[in-house]
C-alpha cells in the first residue's frame, strides 16, 4: 500500500489560510481606517460649518449691539428734542401772555383806580396801586373775575392814606391767569377773547 504524505499539502493550506487571514485583517484595518477617516472628515465638516454659523451669529450680534447703542442714542436725542420742543411750545403759547394781560387790565380797569406796579410769579399776578375807595377796588376785582383770562382775584391789603390832601386807598391784590382760556390761540387768530357776562 502506498503511503501519501499530506503534511506539505496541509502546510500549504495553513499558509494560505494565514495569508488570507492577514490579508483580511489588513483589509479590515484599512476599511476601519477609511471609515474612521470618513467619519472624522464628516464631523470636521459639521464642526467647521457650525463654527462658521457661530461666527456669523456673533458678528450679527455685534452688529445688533451697535444698532441697539445707536437706537439708545437716537432715543435720548429724541427725548432731548421733545423736551426742547415742549419748552418752545410753552414759550410760543405764552409769548402773547404779557400783551394779553395788559390789554385785559386796561380794558377792565374801572375809573378811580390807578396801578403803581404789576408783577408776575408763575400764573399769579400781583397788582399794587391806589383807588378812590374800597368800592372801586371791589369793582376792579369783579371786573377781573369776569375776564376769561383771569380768575380768583383776592385783596392782600387795602390801607387808607392821605396824598395831596386827598384820601386814597393803597391796595395790593392778587389775581391768577387762567391757562385753560388759551390766550395765545386767541392772539394768534387775531380775534378778541370772548368776554363773560
Amino acid at each position: 500500500m502506498t503511503r501519501i504524505n499530506l503534511l506539505p499539502h496541509r502546510e500549504e493550506k495553513r499558509k494560505e489560510r494565514r495569508q488570507r487571514f492577514y490579508l483580511v485583517s489588513v483589509l479590515m484595518l484599512a476599511l476601519g481606517a477609511a471609515i474612521w477617516l470618513l467619519v472624522h472628515v464628516v464631523n470636521a465638516g459639521h464642526i467647521d460649518s457650525q463654527e462658521a454659523r457661530n461666527r456669523f451669529i456673533q458678528e450679527k450680534n455685534t452688529e445688533l449691539d451697535k444698532v441697539i447703542v445707536e437706537i439708545k442714542d437716537l432715543r435720548s436725542q429724541i427725548d432731548r428734542l421733545l423736551a426742547r420742543k415742549q419748552v418752545i411750545e410753552a414759550l410760543q403759547s405764552n409769548r402773547a401772555e404779557t400783551v394779553h394781560l395788559f390789554n385785559e387790565l386796561a380794558a377792565r380797569m374801572p375809573a378811580g383806580v390807578y396801578l403803581a406796579s404789576v408783577s408776575q410769579s408763575g400764573n399769579k399776578i400781583t397788582l399794587r396801586g391806589y383807588a378812590q375807595s374800597n368800592t372801586r377796588i371791589s369793582q376792579l376785582m369783579s371786573s377781573l373775575n369776569e375776564s376769561p383770562f383771569l380768575e380768583n382775584s383776592e385783596v392782600v391789603r387795602s390801607v387808607a392814606e392821605t396824598q395831596n390832601n386827598r384820601r386814597v386807598y393803597n391796595f395790593e391784590l392778587n389775581v391768577f391767569i387762567e391757562h385753560s382760556a388759551a390766550p395765545a390761540s386767541d392772539a394768534e387768530s387775531g380775534g378778541e377773547p370772548a368776554r363773560k357776562g
